[in-house]
């Protein structure tokens, strides 16, 4: 970030990066949270960055995440030097990232989308750009804040492939080899990466227009599309009951989602390894590794 980035800026990426801490609100089972599962009908599940950390994605606000500061919207539309930094390391952070797999959390929820039983999963709606709960398989999905798998030019509209663009990165600088060893210190959940070498790195414009290219994701700072908003609320007003696995619920776009349920009533169930903003508003809350304890709940439901 740049020095002159306002104080409002800068604290509020302070609270989207805080540090891990342990939870105090811990109460319930495995066995609660099915009963009330199967008591709800149905069921709408929010997940975080959390639910990716077994796939070799780093987090923001894990135990074991670096304290980072990320890119804002903001400094990315008027920095050309902030741009450049931010590509040089996402080229080299996204060559590893995009090789991750889903783990077992997310795979036991792609089942239960496909078991359909005891009730019924109306979808995910994952604050997560990493695209693992596609590749494991869940289609009733919204992507909060965007993939990772694609790029979006600002001025004409245009989306393609993330793929297309790194090897468009990689003809325009021969000299860059791609990192091998990048560890989880070094990487960030949007694929960024620590990088040193950046100053002379060469950033392509859009092939159709020349406009300046991002990723289509949500960046801290920027508004998330209002449809995904209102496609997630309406999933909130059909279900009985939602599951939170793996997200602190700093910031407010996944808070409000659990904020909207408790204030219907519903049953609120939250699994994550730490303290989560939502912890007060918990029928069940369970403190764990969503890669384990997911798939026992799953495994509970058939």
């Amino acid at each position: 970030m740049t020095s002159g980035a306002p104080a409002a800026m800068r604290s509020h990426v302070r609270r989207a990066t805080s540090r891990w801490q342990p939870s105090t609100h811990v109460h319930g089972t495995l066995d609660e949270a099915r009963e009330l599962i199967r008591a709800a009908g149905q069921v709408v599940v929010l997940t975080g960055a959390g639910i990716s950390t077994g796939s070799g994605v780093p987090d923001y606000r894990g135990p074991m995440s670096i304290r980072a500061t990320p890119m804002m919207y903001k400094e990315f539309l008027s920095d050309p030097l902030a741009r450049r930094r931010y590509w040089a390391r996402n080229y080299q952070g996204w060559a590893r990232l995009s090789h991750a797999q889903p783990n077992e959390g997310h795979r036991a929820l792609a089942r239960w989308e496909r078991q359909g039983h005891p009730g019924v999963l109306l979808g995910v709606i994952t604050q997560n750009v990493d695209g693992l709960h596609e590749a494991a398989g869940n289609r009733q999905l919204i992507t909060l804040h965007g993939r990772s798998s694609d790029v979006v030019c600002l001025r004409c509209g245009r989306v393609q492939p993330r793929v297309e663009m790194q090897e468009v990165m990689r003809d325009l600088n021969p000299g860059i080899s791609l990192l091998t060893g990048v560890g989880h210190a070094e990487l960030r959940p949007d694929a960024d990466a620590e990088v040193e070498d950046w100053k002379d790195f060469v950033v392509p414009d859009c092939p159709h227009c020349g406009g300046l290219l991002k990723p289509d994701v949500t960046f801290f700072g920027e508004t998330v599309p209002t449809p995904r908003v209102a496609a997630s609320f309406a999933w909130c007003e059909g279900a009985g009951a939602m599951l939170v696995a793996g997200s602190s619920l700093t910031v407010m776009s996944g808070l409000r989602f659990v904020r909207r349920m408790a204030h219907r009533h519903a049953s609120v169930i939250i699994i994550n390894h730490g303290f989560t903003r939502g912890d007060n508003l918990a029928t069940v809350r369970l403190d764990g590794d969503t890669t384990q304890l997911l798939p026992e709940l799953v495994g509970l439901l058939r």
